[in-house]
């Protein structure tokens, strides 16, 4: 169940190429990683979840489903920087205004490129129409027959459709539409243009990270932490009254078996918020777990269950 420690000697014993670890992008004091293929190896190989928060491009006012940058807690994001598996950074602007006008620059190329992708896709929707009218003409101008001979009695019969194209395959180039909305259109997932990227140091309080020293923080991360190297998946618990959730394995396989509320240690629980705690739990079918660590940095644990009264 311990995957920390076997995890950390292989991570910090061998020197890993730096395009190797995984790119944790800070923006406006979130974490968000937009590779997929780098969002597939922190679930993958350790065992943290984070949250899709990415809307799709033809539906975004919904949120059943979601895609990416996959959002990660801080507790999530100074764990992976912490071993060695990911870099945290931030992205800024030139004061001189070069930046700006380079992301003109490539705003006014992708708009050029989303063009010419439109045009060739539309060609290709063009060409597969022709084949199918080109296929079905006969039974279309058959079709057109009879339901014209049922119409009008003693009528010269129609000419065959082996005599000429039928009126679709006449003139098609000049009126196929193809609507835009139909078109395939790849989405950029990692900023291609290297550069003007500042690695942010996890220890050190900045306007992008300011969690460093905060008293709440530093509890749910030792929390957090001593719970992930026991072998458990954490989400965020904010909808069940708690810091996380507690799953003993994937949540794409597990219910959560706890709620973990976690305290700094020299700070005074009301005993009202004791009582909710547990009552919630009960009313969830989940243990709640009151988490503090000790100045030895040991975490300990006071699970709670609402018996009601005897």
């Amino acid at each position: 169940m311990e995957r920390c420690r076997q995890q950390e000697g292989s991570v910090h014993g061998t020197a890993a190429a730096e395009h190797s670890r995984i790119l944790i992008h800070l923006q406006q004091g979130r974490a968000l990683v937009w590779r997929a293929d780098h969002a597939r190896r922190i679930r993958e190989e350790h065992g943290l979840v984070g949250s899709l928060v990415g809307a799709l491009v033809r539906k975004p006012r919904q949120n059943t489903r979601l895609g990416l940058p996959l959002q990660l807690l801080p507790e999530e994001a100074r764990l992976l920087v912490e071993i060695g598996a990911a870099r945290l950074v931030h992205y800024r602007w030139a004061a001189d205004g070069t930046d700006v006008s380079t992301a003109v620059e490539e705003k006014e190329s992708y708009a050029q490129f989303l063009h010419h992708s439109y045009e060739e896709q539309r060609q290709l929707a063009l060409q597969e129409k022709k084949r199918t009218l080109e296929s079905l003409s006969e039974q279309i101008a058959e079709g057109r027959s009879k339901r014209k001979r049922q119409r009008v009695e003693q009528e010269e019969p129609m000419e065959s459709s082996s005599q000429g194209p039928i009126k679709e395959l006449i003139n098609l180039e000049q009126t196929f539409h193809f609507p835009k909305e139909a078109m395939m259109v790849q989405i950029p997932t990692a900023y291609l243009r290297p550069g003007n990227e500042e690695e942010v140091d996890v220890q050190e309080v900045s306007s992008e990270w300011p969690y460093p020293g905060q008293k709440n923080h530093e509890a749910r991360y030792k929390v957090f932490r001593d719970l992930w190297q026991k072998g458990y998946y954490l989400t965020n618990g904010g909808k069940f009254g708690g810091d996380f959730l507690v799953y003993p394995g994937d949540p794409m396989r597990f219910h959560a078996h706890y709620i973990a509320i976690c305290f700094p240690q020299d700070e005074n629980i009301a005993l009202s918020d004791i009582v909710t705690a547990g009552r919630l739990g009960t009313n969830v079918k989940k243990t709640v777990l009151l988490c503090s660590s000790s100045q030895e940095g040991q975490v300990i644990y006071t699970s709670l269950q609402w018996s009601g009264l005897q």
